[in-house]
């Protein structure tokens, strides 16, 4: 067995995504975490697996892993993004994604129409899931958690000013930020407090990303009074984000960080509502 194999979810190439329900408000999702694309789309890529991988979000499946609701998308945003709205889900041109030419040729209506059905299916989904949290606690916490790259001027290159790039960057945009402010404002805190190798964690606000993802969108505009969606982006420290190799004491030490989160997110909740 790999030694990496402990912290890779392993899923079916065929699976969408997979939702794990336990007794709990907070529920995690890693909906950038999935690698995997479907047969039929294979002749028409552009990219690599390689040049996929850097700009999906590895890893973050395992820093939940603790959280008994948790969400996991199994399949790559290079097929369809489930953090982007329907009409923009598929990286049809280079703008899309970072300047990439994700498909060497046109993709046909009918390839286009499956992924789609996927992005749909995933909301219905969703939308469900969340429906019974709310009925059972009264308001819930979702935690969508995401990495970033810092080091875009290739494997030896500069990385990105401290000023724009945070270990980990919250972003509420589509938050009202003074309503779910008991909740977010302890959470922050407790990340900040986190020491991980003898410093403190670099945790700010809507500063290399605002939170404008469709499924912070989605929860807030669905359940505007009781749920409170972050995004929380993850600054790829625990990974070389060029070789895809991991930072095994990071990856263990951001999996104990959200796990220690819970208590007071649940404590903080229950004292909103």
């Amino acid at each position: 067995m790999s030694p990496l194999q402990e912290f890779i979810v392993n899923s079916d190439p065929e699976d969408w995504w997979s939702a794990h329900r336990g007794a709990s408000p907070i529920v995690g999702t890693a909906i950038h975490n999935g690698h995997h694309i479907r047969s039929n789309l294979q002749e028409f890529l552009g990219l690599s697996a390689d040049q996929r991988l850097r700009e999906e979000d590895p890893f973050t499946e395992f820093f939940i892993r603790d959280l008994p609701n948790r969400i996991v998308f199994h399949r790559s945003r290079f097929e369809i993004d489930i953090n982007r709205a329907r009409d923009g889900a598929i990286y049809l041109k280079p703008e899309q994604a970072w300047g990439l030419k994700v498909f060497a040729r046109q993709l046909p209506d009918t390839a286009i129409a499956s992924s789609l059905s996927v992005h749909d299916a995933y909301y219905a989904m969703l939308e469900t899931y969340l429906r019974g949290l709310d009925q059972q606690y009264g308001a819930f916490v979702v935690l969508d958690v995401h990495s970033y790259n810092h080091r875009r001027d290739g494997p030896n290159g500069s990385e990105m000013p401290f000023d724009k790039a945070p270990q980990i960057n919250i972003g509420t945009s589509s938050m009202d930020r003074e309503r779910w402010a008991p909740v977010l404002d302890p959470f922050l805190e407790q990340l900040r407090g986190f020491q991980f190798r003898g410093q403190r964690m670099d945790v700010r606000e809507n500063v290399a990303f605002q939170g404008k993802g469709e499924q912070t969108r989605f929860v807030h505009e669905r359940f505007p009074n009781t749920g409170c969606a972050i995004a929380i982006e993850f600054k790829k420290f625990f990974m070389d984000e060029w070789t895809g190799e991991p930072d095994i004491e990071a990856l263990k030490a951001m999996r104990e960080m959200i796990r220690l989160s819970l208590p007071l997110l649940r404590e903080t909740l229950r004292a909103r509502s």
